[in-house]
């Protein structure tokens, strides 16, 4: 099923497939079911079979892993599991690992790094569902650093891949808008909007809406098949940037800002020869239709807030407004500043092993009982050197791949995956499938393959059997 979706010439059907997906699933579970495990048992044996280019695999992880946010929304638990995920990254993870002999040894040293904080526990009161919930994300970063570092794919699996990771998020935007009530009965507040964010987690709707805004951005850029038409692709964007914006959740829109700055700063870096060399699209002719289409969402969101969108990105609250609070950062991070400040604390009176992984929520002095939303500070707290030794590991693998690529653009694309996957873990921790996705494609190597040269027709018996292009 995934080859006909990536190599269709009616990009614009499935498209339109995947908003009435999104539309069905607001009234019902079974669409999203009954999807997600038509294109999982249809695809397997293609996967199974494919053991000599791990492309498949990678497209499989990326379009089934991307559905986690559509199947919490439908309510589809327990046919697909709530932490969708967690759980099937873990699965393919571990698959392509054995089934692929060239590993990482960066990412195994990371995975043993995690294990001491799985046997300690200072609070007393960790259970097997605060383990799961805490250290299975960093487990499949890990496990993401093993497999994907260095896999060969091309610059067109490259193109398919972020097409399989938007379409289930065009799913989501879609059964987000439906289910928004008409703006006349939404309380703008200076807080996260649950009813923007079709009545679930804000924060989450916000980060898988910002990736799929800066997805279908790159895909417009590249001039690659999201709809097949331009200027439907631009409206795309525009309509993940506004839904996003109105759920008042600014950390996944932020994200969106980053991975756009990133990949027009290397275009805007690039020489004459290399735009001739890999046929880049011109900056020019892009930095301001894309400024453009930014200021337009925002400006469009804010009308329909009547103007307290704007106040929030300021760091407004209603207590600042009134006087009753200062504004500084703990309140324009909403509260993540004292969770990062109280994790601190705790690996300071804890520096060599930490307190256990998911025991600092228990221990923290500030937002106590506050599940950690700084991956970077909980791996401290709970952790200790062995979290901050991982963290560097991560940072220094993820930093030396983009640069072994000359093409500006994969470059500015690689290092902008891996820069949104971390940033994502500075507010949504790793509880999402974003982090570990987004690492494990900045950590692979693009080739662009060269036309092959015409050969000499051959009888069918020296044929060789016809494999699909997809290194």
């Amino acid at each position: 099923m995934l080859k006909y979706i990536v190599t269709s010439k009616y990009p614009l059907l499935w498209l339109v497939f995947h908003v009435v997906l999104g539309l069905a699933s607001a009234f019902s579970p079974l669409p999203v079911i009954i999807w997600f495990y038509l294109v999982a048992i249809s695809s397997i044996l293609w996967v199974l079979q494919s053991t000599r280019s791990p492309a498949p695999l990678i497209l499989y992880t990326v379009y089934l892993t991307s559905f986690e946010l559509l199947a919490r929304m439908a309510s589809s638990s327990p046919f697909i599991p709530y932490e969708l995920g967690k759980y099937l990254l873990f699965l393919l993870l571990v698959f392509g690992i054995f089934t692929f002999q060239k590993k990482s040894w960066i990412g195994f040293v990371m995975l043993f790094l995690l294990i001491p904080a799985l046997i300690i526990d200072e609070s007393g009161r960790v259970e097997w569902l605060d383990l799961v919930f805490n250290v299975l994300g960093p487990i499949n970063v890990a496990l993401a650093v093993w497999f994907f570092y260095q896999k060969r794919v091309s610059v067109k699996v490259l193109g398919y891949s972020l097409l399989l990771a938007v379409l289930p998020l065009v799913s989501v935007l879609s059964f987000t808008i439906y289910r928004v009530p008409d703006f006349d009965d939404v309380d703008f507040e200076l807080g996260a909007n649950t009813l923007a964010s079709a009545g679930f987690g804000s924060n989450q709707v916000s980060t898988a809406l910002g990736l799929g805004a800066f997805l279908a951005f790159v895909i417009w850029l590249n001039k690659w098949r999201l709809s097949g038409i331009r200027w439907l692709d631009a409206l795309i964007f525009l309509a993940f940037c506004v839904q996003g914006l109105l759920t008042f959740s600014r950390g996944g829109m932020f994200g969106t800002v980053v991975g756009v700055v990133v990949v027009l700063f290397f275009l805007s870096k690039s020489t004459g020869i290399q735009i001739r060399k890999y046929n880049l699209p011109k900056i020019g002719k892009f930095v301001i239709p894309a400024i453009l289409l930014i200021v337009v969402s925002f400006y469009v969101a804010n009308e329909l807030t009547r103007g307290m969108l704007l106040l929030r990105y300021q760091g407004e609250t209603a207590g600042t407004l009134a006087g009753a609070k200062e504004k500084d950062l703990n309140t324009y991070t909403t509260g993540r500043l004292d969770i990062f400040t109280g994790d601190l604390e705790i690996w300071e009176n804890h520096i060599l092993l930490g307190v256990g992984a998911g025991a600092s929520r228990y221990l923290r002095n500030t937002m106590e009982e506050v599940a950690a939303h700084i991956e970077l500070s909980r791996l401290l707290a709970e952790h200790g050197l062995l979290g901050l030794m991982y963290f560097i590991l991560l940072c220094y693998v993820g930093f030396i791949n983009y640069r072994k690529h000359k093409n500006p653009m994969i470059r500015g694309l690689l290092l902008a995956f891996f820069l949104v996957g971390i940033y994502t873990s500075f507010h949504a921790a790793m509880r999402t499938f974003i982090s570990p996705l987004m690492i494990g494609l900045s950590l692979l190597q693009i080739v662009q393959l060269k036309k092959k040269k015409p050969v000499k027709k051959v009888s069918s018996e020296e044929k060789p059997r016809p494999v699909l292009n997809l290194l």
